[in-house]
């Protein structure tokens, strides 16, 4: 799954090109840096291989979606909707820019459901922001139709699905921006860092000004640029641009052996009785990092987690985890924040993360995640599938 697993030569390359020139900063230092310009390369790779006009690369994923947001011209009386089944980092840039984060049913897709969305949505919704969890895509003909109707902004949280596609357009670029995270447990990995895409070239100006204090970088001189507004510091650096420089270079390489590897996971566990799959609007288009099931109910899911464990199998079982779904995001429902939130914003975000939802635990409950490794030998994947399957067996 992570890009980390088949670290190179290559990746070595481009950070030593870094460390030669002793400029860390992706900003200024004309002379010193010798025409080396890390996160610009990263930056024109991505549009190149997602089919993007343009891309901002920042330092993490959630400082992505905070950006684009902002961008997005979301802030205090807005509203996003969002799935109750993504990693904290979603919610979380939805309140730093002063918004209330609606959280909606997930469906089969383990996405957002069209349907929840729709029902979420009212006077102060500005943006509808699916999350392509473990890889794999929303269903976004439905949301971008919503979207459309509606005159609202779809903004793809695509942070775990680089590398997938959608009826032929890499996830990220179907929205009006989408955001993706280059964290070590990425397929493409940066350390640290991420990116905003759209084919908006506006948007993009104010994702490269918001993201660096609102400098302009009109002029030669850093020192004169004018502020446009206010900004906040988001930039990445050099050394984690030049990581994922090399990274984006070998993505379809990655990507190809995910799906290889989940395929052989997948062909072992099929016969298995009892067992169902994610669906994926675009089966094709699964960037493949993660196998997703379901069992016939909660106990054996759970029962089949811990089996898998034994086996020294990875197993993810989102309704238990702390940081992905919204029954152990005690934090959000206590709204447990070192700085005051408007009191208004604070009990709407306590009312809506505590109300009950049934269609998602019964999904949830259900359901549990493998992760697909990169680095596998034949000998080795044919031994996670023996596994594997045995131990979803043995539940049932």
């Amino acid at each position: 799954m992570p890009g980390y697993e088949l670290w190179g030569a290559a990746e070595r390359r481009e950070v030593e090109e870094v460390l030669e020139t002793g400029v860390l900063m992706r900003y200024g230092f004309d002379g010193p840096r010798a025409g080396r310009w890390k996160a610009r390369q990263l930056e024109e790779e991505l549009c190149r291989r997602l089919g993007a006009r343009h891309a901002q690369a920042v330092s993490s994923g959630t400082a992505a979606l905070t950006t684009a947001l902002a961008a997005l011209g979301v802030g205090a009386g807005d509203e996003v909707v969002m799935p109750t089944f993504t990693f904290v980092a979603s919610f979380e840039a939805v309140l730093s820019v002063g918004a209330l984060p609606v959280l909606a049913d997930v469906d089969d897709t383990l996405t957002l459901s069209p349907e929840a969305a729709r029902a979420a949505l009212t006077g102060r919704t500005k943006v509808v922001m699916p999350v392509h969890m473990c890889g794999a895509m929303a269903d976004l003909d439905a949301l971008k139709a919503l979207c459309d109707e509606k005159g609202l902004w779809l903004l793809e949280d695509a942070c775990q699905a680089v590398g997938g596609t959608y009826r032929g357009r890499a996830l990220g670029t179907v929205g009006r921006a989408g955001c993706f995270s280059f964290d070590y447990v990425k397929t493409m990995t940066c350390g640290e860092g991420g990116a905003v895409v759209t084919d908006d070239e506006e948007v993009w100006r104010r994702c490269d000004q918001y993201g660096d204090h609102g400098h302009d970088h009109l002029g030669a001189d850093r020192g004169a640029d004018l502020h446009p507004f206010l900004g906040y510091n988001f930039r990445i650096s050099e050394l984690h641009a030049a990581v994922g420089l090399a990274q984006v270079r070998r993505l379809a390489d990655f990507v190809a052996a995910q799906r290889r590897h989940k395929a052989a996971l997948r062909r072992a566990l099929e016969p298995v009785a009892g067992v169902t799959f994610r669906r994926l609007p675009d089966p094709e288009g699964d960037s493949a990092s993660f196998l997703s099931f379901f069992l016939p109910d909660e106990g054996r899911a759970r029962a089949a987690a811990g089996a898998l464990k034994a086996a020294g199998v990875p197993a993810m079982y989102w309704f238990d985890n702390n940081w992905h779904y919204i029954r152990r995001w005690q934090h959000l429902k206590d709204v447990a924040t070192l700085s005051r939130l408007p009191e208004p914003l604070r009990e709407a975000v306590a009312k809506g993360a505590r109300r009950p939802f049934p269609a998602s635990d019964a999904v949830m409950g259900r359901a549990i995640s493998t992760p697909v490794s990169l680095a596998w030998s034949e000998a080795q994947l044919a031994d996670r599938a023996e596994k594997l399957a045995k131990a979803v067996r043995s539940v049932l």
